[in-house]
């Protein structure tokens, strides 16, 4: 179980973040507002991240070199995404603390893991069966049954690595198409809505949850999300019982994101997991005391969490791609907040930024769309 007398990194020390996207970049933000330096580890020349961070050294995460070199220049580690390979965050964990831990990192990373580990927790799924093969997906769509989703064990997100399985689908060719030694099918699940709830957390007696909130998607990628989630008090309590129990379970200290769906007789499925910043909690930056990101940054770094209640209710919808050059529009409503990830070119299915419009707390769940979402 965690250290409950774990050091605290104070402001003034440097937090190293693996991994250069808009996530790292708002961390980043944040970290610096509360008076630490920031030094990024990113493949990829002039990141989001790194256009806002202290420092940045650019190359492989498998860089033996550059992660020690990273490794004496920071005094806390942690990531803004788990796509990085296991072994380099065990080999960072053992020169400079690392939160998440690698045992959060391993879980979330891996679709049979995740769905096994929150089975084994009590926590309500969709049935799934692990395959490895055109065979053993053919045997396991005779248990799931069709339609179905087949996934990438690894290495999947915002809809890729996945392949629907419809009725006349062949397993052999749905095999093939997902390019993948391994995979995860999962049965179709009819659902009201998806919701996420985001939670902070030290330890079991300090923990500190947002609002649960509705996510609404356009082509597989999270298009819209709605600050509250239109749901009845107890569905939310609920929610924000099953993230918390989810997070004791990985004895987490950070930041934890839970995808959840509704189904139609009101019960909650867990979809996914994820141990750092979330695409769902954008919302909080300009509706809530204190973000995601502050949080992150406060929970990493075994400082007081700060207050994630709710001063507005709030829409944020994300610019992807072109969406991007509706700006200027938004801009014109002093109700809505624009944030840009500093990414020079739109390509179908980018997030290059998102905005986020305020409506007084009082009004109840948001209904109004944002530009027509």
């Amino acid at each position: 179980m965690t250290d409950l007398t774990f050091p605290a990194i104070y402001p003034g020390a440097t937090i190293g973040i693996v991994g250069g996207g808009q996530l790292g970049r708002m961390t980043a933000q944040a970290a610096a507002r509360l008076g630490y330096r920031v030094h990024i580890l990113t493949p990829e020349k002039d990141s989001p991240a790194a256009q806002v961070a202290t420092e940045a050294t650019v190359a492989a995460y498998d860089d033996a070199g550059a992660l020690k070199s990273f490794a004496k220049a920071i005094d806390i580690a942690t990531f803004e995404f788990e796509n990085i390979p296991l072994e380099v965050a065990e080999a960072l964990a053992a020169l400079v603390p690392l939160r998440p831990s690698t045992h959060c990192l391993a879980i979330a990373q891996d679709r049979v893991r995740e769905k096994s580990f929150l089975n084994a927790q009590g926590v309500p799924t969709t049935p799934f069966a692990a395959v490895g093969s055109a065979q053993e997906l053919a045997r396991a769509l005779e248990t799931i049954g069709r339609p179905a989703v087949l996934k990438t064990a690894t290495l999947g997100y915002d809809g890729k690595g996945q392949v629907m399985i419809e009725a006349d689908t062949d397993a052999a060719a749905a095999f093939a198409q997902l390019g993948a030694a391994r995979g995860m099918l999962e049965a179709f699940v009819d659902f009201d809505s998806e919701i996420s709830v985001i939670l902070a957390r030290l330890d079991r007696d300090r923990v500190a949850a947002f609002d649960p909130v509705e996510n609404r998607h356009r082509h597989h990628i999270l298009d819209t999300t709605i600050a509250p989630a239109p749901i009845t008090a107890e569905l939310g309590r609920q929610a924000i019982a099953m993230a918390e129990a989810i997070a004791e379970a990985l004895d987490l200290v950070g930041l934890l994101a839970v995808e959840m769906f509704v189904t139609p007789d009101h019960k909650l499925l867990v979809n996914e997991i994820a141990p750092r910043p979330h695409n769902s909690g954008h919302w909080t930056m300009d509706a809530c005391i204190t973000s995601q990101f502050e949080q992150f940054v406060r929970a990493i770094c075994g400082l007081p969490l700060g207050n994630p209640s709710r001063h507005s209710n709030a829409v944020m919808r994300n610019l992807i791609g072109d969406d991007v050059e509706k700006v200027q529009e938004l801009m014109a409503d002093p109700d809505t907040k624009i944030h840009l990830y500093g990414k020079a070119e739109p390509r179908p299915g980018r997030k290059m930024g998102h905005a986020t419009k305020l409506y007084p707390v009082d009004t109840g769940a948001p209904k109004i769309p944002l530009f027509g979402a």
